[in-house]
């Protein structure tokens, strides 16, 4: 791994590749195929969402991704 690795990069790579999934379009599939596309484009989305929330440290050479998968707090 290169010494110029920042993981607050990467963080903001996956953030830009969920924004990506929501801007996609459909191909012209239909019935089941497109029903598979959209669960893929769904994963896809919950996926990268995650990573870009991410809170990335790098210590001694091992990338540690911090991911809160709490509900929000109720008001």
């Amino acid at each position: 791994m290169s010494n110029t690795f920042n993981p607050n990069e990467m963080i903001l790579r996956f953030r830009e590749r969920a924004e990506a999934v929501k801007r996609r379009g459909l191909p012209p599939v239909e019935g089941a195929e497109r029903q598979m596309f959209l669960e893929a484009a769904k994963l896809d989305f919950q996926d990268y969402a995650m990573l870009g929330d991410a809170v990335a440290t790098l210590e001694d050479g091992i990338l540690h991704l911090k991911i809160d998968l709490r509900p929000p707090a109720s008001t």
